[in-house]
């Protein structure tokens, strides 16, 4: 099982190491980092142990850390940048807003390790919709510009925020150069050649939010998280914005989850890493409530791709709860038997029986963005 866990906040970034009793593991704040800035994520690199946090300062702007001794000190590195805009070229524009795109990093909003045959490759996606690569460890990034440039990437849309942009990355561990992008709004991509091409591959999703003909097109997506089964890539499933949906054949086809219980809306999502059946989900009421369901914070589980589900609720307040869990907010260890998540009120829980029973661990963090096992 992991031994330690990153909580990214709005207030700081808490790394938090497993302590044991007689009635099973707990968990203890170890060390903090970044006390009242703004970390959005937080990752480590299981190659070499580098832990990663990028921040969102305001009027400074994106900055980027890595630590190489467990949190104890920080080093800043380099942040994405975007090149200026080719002269002469018509802006680009969100065709849901009508406003312009700029050639301008707003938010780090995924981060992610290469492959084990690829030392120092970390990937990067962002908002506006740029994903960016660099093979130093966070020393220099370079916009992918076979995405970027791609015509459609005209057609995505801002969701929740203003501008589209990559919030999933995975690197198939079978061969580093297969990567497989999330974009809201602009479905899920692929590559098979360590980014030089790119093809859309979000067939079988159903965007309600569009007009009738242009509700299955597989460029103006919302998946909002996609993972995958850590020995099972092929098996994705993603929380998209109309529903759940999953794959089984490495993004040929997705296939809407019809059973989900409580609600079929909500923005995390976990895969066992060894049995993809076994997914978790935080559901909510969607668009502009985003709130729990009648007031009562529960995980839903499948153990059959979908077929039956669980509603798990030990340990959970269900009454007068509050509680929206983020997209990069629920994670899973290793093992598959553990699994914590933060949320939008600084609650901080984790289960050691895969969901059946939750701890607290925390009731007064700042809100929580993202949550990784290390």
């Amino acid at each position: 099982m992991s031994e330690s866990l990153l909580v990214a906040t709005r207030k700081g970034l808490f790394i938090l190491d497993r302590g044991r009793s007689r009635s099973g593991s707990n968990w203890r704040i170890a060390r903090t980092a970044f006390i009242g800035d703004n970390v959005v994520l937080a990752a480590a690199d299981p190659r070499d142990k580098t832990l990663y946090a990028a921040l969102s300062l305001g009027h400074f702007g994106g900055k980027m850390h890595r630590s190489a001794d467990r949190g104890a000190t920080w080093e800043e590195i380099a942040v994405p940048e975007y090149p200026e805009p080719p002269g002469g070229k018509s802006p680009d524009v969100c065709p849901m807003r009508g406003t312009e795109i700029p050639w301008k990093l707003a938010l780090l909003w995924s981060l992610s390790p290469g492959g084990a045959d690829q030392p120092g490759r970390m990937w990067c996606g962002t908002i506006p919709g740029g994903l960016f690569r660099s093979d130093d460890r966070g020393g220099s990034w370079s916009l992918v510009r076979s995405l970027w440039d791609n015509p459609a990437r005209k057609e995505w849309l801002g969701g929740g925020y203003d501008y589209p942009g990559i919030h999933s990355i995975i690197v198939d561990p079978r061969d580093s150069k297969h990567i497989t992008v999330g974009v809201s709004c602009g479905g899920v991509w692929e590559s098979f050649n360590d980014g030089e091409t790119w093809a859309c591959c979000a067939e079988g999703m159903v965007a309600v939010y569009m007009p009738p003909e242009r509700q299955r097109d597989p460029i103006i997506q919302d998946p909002h998280i996609v993972v995958a089964s850590r020995n099972h890539p092929d098996a994705m499933w993603t929380q998209h914005h109309n529903g759940i949906f999953r794959t089984v054949d490495g993004c040929k086809k997705w296939t809407e989850v019809e059973n989900a219980p409580v609600s079929n809306f909500g923005f995390a999502c976990a895969v066992h890493p060894d049995d993809p059946d076994t997914a978790w989900f935080v559901p909510a009421v969607k668009d502009e409530k985003r709130v729990p369901v009648d007031g009562k914070l529960v995980v839903t589980r499948t153990r059959d791709g979908g077929e039956n589900f669980d509603v798990l609720t030990e340990g959970l307040p269900q009454e007068h709860a509050y509680d929206i869990v983020f997209r990069h907010a629920l994670d899973i260890d290793s093992s598959g038997e553990c699994l914590a998540f933060g949320s939008t009120t600084g609650s901080l829980f984790a289960s050691e029986n895969q969901g059946e029973k939750w701890d607290c661990i925390s009731r007064h963090l700042p809100p929580i963005y993202a949550v990784r096992f290390v």
